[in-house]
């Protein structure tokens, strides 16, 4: 173990503490005496069992591949700044990075944007063609090594197990090499695979995102059983990406997209675009009739008396009639300085916050707080607007799109306090990515700010009504799940823009 080390290693890499640990070993925290720098430290696991031939082919092995890991260079893939031999175990030193993988976002946060997925997807594309230029595989590409790192970037993380192109096979020493459910069939069938392989993994890394779910449920038996013969669930909140995705996990090797082909896609998707894929070998798309009716049914079980109502309009229209349009509000202008202290009334507010608060009025907001509790209401703007009211519509449109651009990075650490509900000192937090929130107003996306260990903090939902762009911030220190704070953020929300339309 590292304690037997006293904590050094080399005369230089002085251990503080593990920061995990995986079936391939554990992670310490570091720091490196001679550069003067943290650095994070894997020490491997070699099985249980071995030889002492089959240890030290091991050993040569992954030292092997680790300095050729170490080669490839590029902002999607963790950093190897050294590989060491130690007390008989391979140590792997890397860059130390901030934030958390994938798979915790997901655990957090439950399924994210399509076009926040497609984003990941094609800088993840982009950094796996970097490995593969270098022949090098990763073999284990999965949501728990992908790491979202708090100063944006994306990257691949975990190469443990990458080898060399032409070594690659599905076990060592009688391990499986990779993860059940996100190793390619090829490989699992017992060929050698190739950079197809790891982008059917990244593949169904990102179903994993976009739906919540793996693409296969089951025991590890049944994953490996069902990853050989059938094709994953259809997705059904992938949206233009589900295709693509599809596509990129045929059972076929060759009948995948090649590596360009799936970036230039992926692309196209996280910049809003629906690629049209026409009939391809391996692609198989759902119906789309059938797909609506699945969601007409589980909206039925939610909302039965709303989806009847809404199913009795929808089906009152005679064959061959063109579709009507739905009936949508008008857009308000304001034309002068807006009091967003009348948008919430007191009764409105009270519901809000569970308590009655004032009003506090600024130059372009209005809040109401109360212990532990509070919502404010503040009008954005541009750099070349010096007032909000002063945008027009289309003003207001690219506003919003900077804004979620501005928010498409993340999660990120953030700190953040509100004296006026009594949180009076800076706190450390996490600030999701900006999710879309349908319904609200003419456009809306949300934000959410939760501890580092996923309790709910705030939520920030910023809204488009005509010409006005507004933040609503919302927080309730008593709420611990994020979905439940973001339910109530975007219902007051809602409210607000109600209160607004009576303003204009």
């Amino acid at each position: 173990m590292a304690e037997s080390l006293r904590g050094t290693l080399a005369s230089r890499y002085h251990l503080l503490r593990p920061l995990g640990s995986g079936g391939m070993g554990t992670v310490w925290l570091a720091r490196d005496s001679v550069l003067d720098r943290e650095v994070a430290i894997k020490e491997l696991r070699l099985p249980e069992g071995l030889g002492e031939r089959e240890r030290a082919e091991l050993i040569a092995r992954v030292m092997r591949e680790a300095e050729v890991t170490a080669r490839v260079r590029h902002p999607g893939i963790v950093a190897l700044h050294d590989v060491l031999l130690q007390d008989g175990r391979p140590w792997i030193v890397m860059e130390l990075l901030h934030g958390h993988d994938l798979a915790r976002q997901i655990t957090a946060y439950g399924p994210l944007a399509h076009r926040q997925v497609a984003d990941l997807g094609a800088r993840l594309l982009d950094a796996l063609g970097a490995t593969h230029a270098e022949g090098v595989q990763h073999r284990d590409v999965k949501p728990g090594n992908i790491f979202l790192s708090a100063d944006g970037r994306v990257l691949l993380t975990d190469f443990g197990i990458a080898r060399p192109a032409d070594q690659a096979s599905i076990t060592e020493a009688g391990l499986m090499v990779g993860s059940p459910g996100f190793i390619a069939p090829e490989r699992l069938a017992g060929a050698p695979g190739g950079p197809a392989a790891d982008l059917w993994s990244l593949a169904a890394t990102l179903y994993t995102a976009v739906e919540g779910v793996a693409p296969y449920q089951g025991s590890h038996s049944e994953v490996i059983r069902a990853t050989l013969t059938q094709d994953p669930r259809p997705p059904v909140l992938a949206g233009p990406l589900g295709p693509v995705l599809t596509w990129m996990m045929a059972r076929d090797p060759a009948a995948r997209p090649d590596a360009a082909t799936a970036l230039r896609l992926l692309r196209q998707v996280a910049d809003g675009g629906v690629p049209d894929l026409g009939p391809r070998p391996g692609l198989r798309i759902e119906a789309r009739k059938r797909s609506l009716r699945w969601w007409y049914a589980a909206v039925a079980g939610a909302v039965a008396g709303v989806a009847v109502a809404v199913a009795a309009v929808v089906f009152s229209v005679r064959a061959g009639d063109p579709p009507r349009d739905p009936v949508r509000r008008v857009s308000p202008t304001f034309n002068g300085a807006v009091d967003l202290c009348r948008a919430l009334p007191a009764e409105e507010a009270r519901r809000i916050l569970g308590a009655s608060a004032q009003p506090r009025p600024g130059k372009t907001s209005c809040q109401w707080t109360v212990k532990g509790s509070g919502v404010e209401l503040s009008a954005e703007t541009d750099s070349d607007t010096p007032e909000p009211w002063g945008l027009d519509t289309a003003s207001a449109q690219t506003l919003m799109e900077g804004l979620r651009r501005q928010y498409a990075s993340g999660p990120r650490d953030v700190s953040w306090l509100w004296y006026e509900i009594g949180l009076d000192r800076r706190t450390q937090a996490i600030e999701t990515a900006g999710r879309e929130t349908p319904g609200l107003a003419d456009e809306a996306f949300a934000v959410d700010l939760t501890t580092p260990e996923g309790r709910a903090q705030a939520v920030y939902v910023y809204f488009r009504l005509g010409d006005l762009v507004i933040r609503l911030q919302y927080a309730d220190l008593d709420v611990s799940s994020p979905a439940d704070l973001r339910d109530r953020a975007v219902a007051a929300s809602a409210s607000a823009a109600e209160g607004l339309r009576g303003l204009a």
